[in-house]
Order: C-alpha cells, then sequence, then structure tokens
C-alpha cells in the first residue's frame, strides 16, 4: 500500500546536494523536498541501483524461480537495493535461455531492470571465472535469439572481437545498454568502441588488459574519457584502496558502484555455485578452486560505506550507487528525489544504516 505523507527526515540528497528538511510523497512520486523539519531524523535518498548482481542471500538468479528472487529481493532491499538488474555470466545458450525465461516481468519489490548478460561474447585471455567452453565470438542470430528469450537491458562484451560492432549496433537499436568488459581491448580498441556509441565499462580494472606505460589498455582509455562512465566493484577484494582512490579522482561524477554480489553474500562463507561454477567462500571472499575471483559479497550500502571510508563524500559516494547507474540504464525517473521522480527512497542514520526503504511510494521492508 502506498504511503503518503512526510517521511520525517532532516534532509534529502537531490541532484547531487543534501537539501534541508523534509520530503513529502504523495501517489507514488516525489512531492515536495526541502519542508520545514524541526524534529527530523536521518537523511533521505534515492534507492540504491545495483547494475551487476549474480545473486544474493544463498539465492543463485542462474537458477532461480519465482520464490528465489521474492527472497534475494527481501534482502536486497533490506539494503537499500529498489532496483536491480540480475546478472547472468557466460553460459551455453540452452542455459541463458532458460535463465532468462525465469525473469519475473510483474512489478516485484524491487524493481528488476531487466537482465545483465555479462557474456558470452568476450574476450578468451580475460575470462575470470567465466567457463572457457561456454565463451562465444560475436553471433548476431544467437544474439537475437538471447534477447528474444528474456527481458536483457545490459550486455557485456569485448568491443575488440571481430563482429562484435555488428552486436553493438544490433543492442543499441534494440534500446540495450552496451558495455565493454572481460577484454583485451588496446586503448586504441577501447576508442574506437566509445566512439561506436559503448558508454560504459564493467568492473574496471578486472578481466581487464592490464594498464601499463605505454599501452593503459581499457582502463587507462575509459578514465580519460570524459563521457565514459566506469562501473566500480568497492569489496576491499577487487582493487587495491590506492587503485579505487585513482578510480574515484579521475573519472569524478561518473563512477558508478556495482556488487558482483553472489549467493553468498548475506549468507556466509562455506560451497556455493555460480551458474554451475563451483566456488568456496572464506572470510567473505569468493574464490574457484585455482584461486580466481568469482565475484563478491558485498552489498551495495556496504559498498557505499566502503567508498566513503575511501574519502568521498556521503552525497557523491549515494550518488555512484544511484544516479549514475540510473544513468546508465537510460531510466531518468529514477536515482533521484527530485519533485516528481519515482518515490523510490531509503531513509538512512548518521551510521549510513538503512531505515526505512520505500519502492513507488510503498513501505517495503517487512
Amino acid at each position: 500500500m502506498a504511503f503518503s505523507g512526510r517521511l520525517g527526515v532532516e534532509a534529502a540528497l537531490v541532484d547531487g546536494s543534501l537539501v534541508a528538511g523534509d520530503v513529502e510523497i504523495a501517489d507514488g512520486r516525489v512531492a515536495e523536498v526541502g519542508l520545514g523539519s524541526a524534529n527530523g531524523t536521518g537523511i533521505a535518498a534515492p534507492g540504491l541501483i545495483d547494475l551487476q548482481v549474480n545473486g544474493f542471500a544463498g539465492v543463485d538468479f542462474f537458477s532461480a524461480g519465482a520464490d528465489g528472487y521474492r527472497r534475494a529481493g527481501e534482502a536486497l532491499l533490506a539494503c537499500g537495493v529498489t532496483a536491480y538488474q540480475p546478472t547472468f555470466i557466460t553460459s551455453h545458450e540452452e542455459e541463458l535461455t532458460a535463465a532468462l525465461r525465469e525473469v519475473p516481468q510483474n512489478g516485484l519489490a524491487p524493481r528488476i531492470l531487466g537482465a545483465h548478460l555479462e557474456g558470452p561474447f568476450i574476450a578468451p585471455k580475460r575470462l575470470g571465472t567465466h567457463p572457457a567452453e561456454a565463451r562465444r565470438d560475436p553471433d548476431c542470430s544467437l544474439l537475437r535469439r538471447l534477447l528474444d528469450a528474456g527481458p536483457v537491458s545490459h550486455v557485456t562484451l569485448a568491443p575488440e572481437l571481430p563482429g562484435a560492432y555488428e552486436l553493438v549496433d544490433l543492442l543499441r537499436a534494440r534500446g540495450v545498454t552496451v558495455s565493454c568488459g572481460h577484454s583485451d581491448a588496446t586503448a586504441a580498441e577501447a576508442r574506437d568502441a566509445f566512439a561506436h556509441g559503448v558508454k560504459t565499462v564493467t568492473h574496471i580494472f578486472n578481466a581487464m588488459r592490464p594498464f601499463s606505460a605505454r599501452e593503459p589498455g581499457l582502463a587507462g582509455a575509459a578514465l580519460v574519457s570524459s563521457d565514459v562512465v566506469v562501473q566500480v566493484i568497492l569489496d576491499g577484494v577487487h582493487l587495491a584502496d590506492d587503485t579505487a582512490r585513482l578510480v574515484w579522482q579521475a573519472a569524478a561524477g561518473r563512477v558508478a558502484v556495482v556488487s558482483d554480489a553472489i549467493a553468498a553474500a548475506g549468507a556466509g562463507d562455506g560451497s556455493y555455485t555460480l551458474a554451475g561454477v563451483d566456488f568456496e567462500v572464506e572470510n567473505g571472499i569468493a574464490r574457484r578452486a585455482d584461486s580466481v575471483l568469482a565475484g563478491s559479497t558485498v552489498s551495495m550500502i556496504g559498498a557505499v560505506r566502503n567508498l566513503v571510508a575511501l574519502g568521498a563524500t556521503v552525497e557523491a559516494a549515494l550518488g555512484a550507487a544511484s544516479e549514475v547507474p540510473a544513468r546508465i540504464a537510460g531510466r531518468p525517473e529514477l536515482g533521484t528525489l527530485a519533485p516528481g521522480a519515482a518515490a523510490d527512497v531509503i531513509v538512512l542514520d548518521d551510521r549510513l544504516e538503512i531505515v526505512r526503504v520505500l519502492v513507488d511510494g510503498a513501505d517495503a521492508l517487512h
């Protein structure tokens, strides 16, 4: 049931700045901000948007049905996520098709923006934890079949592969976000991809050509391209702190936080699978038997706290987990508390703990 009224907060994050005063919600929308609030507590911010989440709370989205999505969704809401993209790594066509058919499209909370296909059109040298036998060279017929199988909203591919631009053109024509990732692209090849309309990069510095003095690769090209948004995993494992600070400073205003969370996130250490790939989680770090990282166990609000600990302001860190991902997804009605925006709102205390979550103006925590 939709809530109407004031949130009782002392400030709200609006267009990158904290605006003193309360927030009023009406008819599932933000009605007003900056209202008088003598006894308000906490701050209101746009709901967090996770563009890359493989699973959560013991659920692997790749093999999840309706009940799995419901359970994972409840746990994501508790971590402040009001919209997300279930993410499927490189897998065989019949497995991807089956997973895509299970993606809910019936207005659940949190919102499902569509599926993120991380592969299968990736570089053989930059697989990460993706299974080599399921990797494919660019194939428009295969891509069309995958797009027809379910609601795909985002595809990560290696732009240097022969025929990749045909995929980019097809995806852009269908309104699907294209991201460079799991790529061995040189800086020149990356710049060509950006010129061809690819405007974001998947988990920068991970599963891509290493940065070097004379060949900065995809990561270097992205950091110096002012119209490219870089996605980053801030779990304290995928990037050294100084690397994360470098990304944050070099790409100010165009950094999007993603969790890359797996089923172990919110569920604890133990043995898990990611799209059929077995891995172990110990001390919150997920690795295959060969020590390759297999996703993250960080939550989005945990990543925001990590970013603040690295030196970011609270306003900028929250924006990197809401407004910037919404920009990548082409969803301008999300990631903002400007009057008229969808009332996807989180309320946080002064320790950045989640106090309240609304999706479409309705209280979402049970």
